[in-house]
């Protein structure tokens, strides 16, 4: 999982990886342990109604990016410079945040993604949802976000990076104030 931070991976594309291994229903409840440890958790697709959630890809986001960092054999400015895996480790370390600050009993973390529109987090309480797109680049059309309002016009949004919050406030500062829900 360290290998795909911030990323969707299907339990079936595991399996694949992994000799051995068992079969996905194996995998989902390593991947429960692994959340239940605070190593790594397998964020599930945002939905409104809990139909779609659970035949859903999980989303790896690892609860520390120095776990990502140590099988990674990029140095500093190797991975500064590769701007997608670069992307990856920044929109890790926002939901690294997310799920270090804020209580399981009071929030769900997910993704939500259709067809090519996708956002990177989705926080909800109860019925109210904030959908946060994460920029690690230059900033461009949130066309995932975009999609989400429409999908959900009662939804907040927001950006972190480039063109929104920036990184290093929005780490700073607890995830409750950006929420306002």
């Amino acid at each position: 999982s360290a290998a795909f931070p911030a990323q969707m991976l299907s339990y079936n594309k595991m399996l694949g990886q992994l000799h051995d291994a068992g079969n996905t229903t194996t995998l989902a409840g390593y991947l429960e342990l692994l959340g239940a440890a605070f190593l790594v958790s397998g964020l599930e697709l945002y939905s409104a109604g809990q139909g779609r959630k659970r035949g859903s890809s999980p989303k790896f986001v690892h609860w520390n990016n120095a776990l990502v960092n140590a099988i990674s054999r990029r140095t500093f400015r190797q991975a500064g410079n590769d701007a997608a895996w670069w992307g990856r480790l920044v929109e890790n370390a926002v939901g690294a945040w997310l799920l270090n600050s804020l209580s399981p009993t009071d929030w769900e973390i997910g993704y939500w993604r259709r067809a090519n529109a996708e956002v990177d987090y989705v926080v909800s309480r109860g019925r109210d949802a904030v959908a946060i797109e994460v920029k690690s680049g230059r900033p461009g059309k949130p066309v995932g976000l975009d999609a989400f309002r429409r999908a959900y016009p009662r939804a907040k949004s927001l950006i972190v990076g480039s063109g929104g919050i920036a990184l290093e406030e929005f780490l700073a500062t607890s995830p409750s104030r950006w929420l306002d829900v």
